[in-house]
């Protein structure tokens, strides 16, 4: 019965956690203009 219980809970946490991510949308942003660095510059 503990288990039912415990899995019950942790069912309706995920979920709350998933609603309230939802409720705030994702964020607003932009990518930046400078390319990223994918190489290890050249050492003098």
């Amino acid at each position: 019965m503990r288990a039912l219980i415990a899995a019950a809970t942790g069912l309706a946490v995920a979920f709350a956690v998933v609603w309230t991510l939802t409720a705030l949308g994702s964020p607003s942003g932009g990518t930046s203009p400078k390319p990223l660095l994918t190489t290890v510059p050249a050492h003098p």
